[in-house]
């Protein structure tokens, strides 16, 4: 008894459907999480203070090109920052550049006094004992 291999069982069709639907909503999902890590870097670029803001997004305009880069992130993060700038601090940059050490204040030789005063800086320090 032989089966007839070119007659696809009815199962088939639906469960070629059924995995091209589900490849398609991969897909779309890899897409999306593309998209919100690259909002995310440029949130973090633009300033925004709490990632939480791009809940109030609508990222509708933000695509994928055929490269894979995402368009239109920027202009979206101008737009935010415009209309809800307590998202924002100040604009990030490569540089990690702090402020710099506190020194204490130099304090002045006698030699570098004239003599009244020395002898005023000379009453104050015999005060303080």
């Amino acid at each position: 008894m032989s089966e007839d291999v070119t007659d696809p069982r009815p199962d088939d069709a639906g469960r070629a459907a059924e995995l091209e639907r589900k490849l398609a909503e991969l897909e779309a999902q890899a897409h999306a999480r593309i998209v919100r890590a690259e909002l995310k870097a440029e949130a973090l670029r633009a300033g925004m203070v709490d990632l939480d803001g791009l809940k109030l997004l609508d990222t509708s305009a933000v695509t994928l090109n055929e490269n894979g880069e995402v368009e239109g992130a920027e202009p979206l993060m101008r737009e935010l920052r415009r209309s809800k700038p307590w998202l924002f601090g100040a604009a990030s940059s490569s540089s990690t550049a702090g402020a710099p050490a506190a020194q204490p204040p130099k304090p002045r030789l006698a030699t570098e006094m004239n003599f009244d005063d020395w002898q005023r800086a000379r009453a104050e320090l015999l005060k303080r004992r």
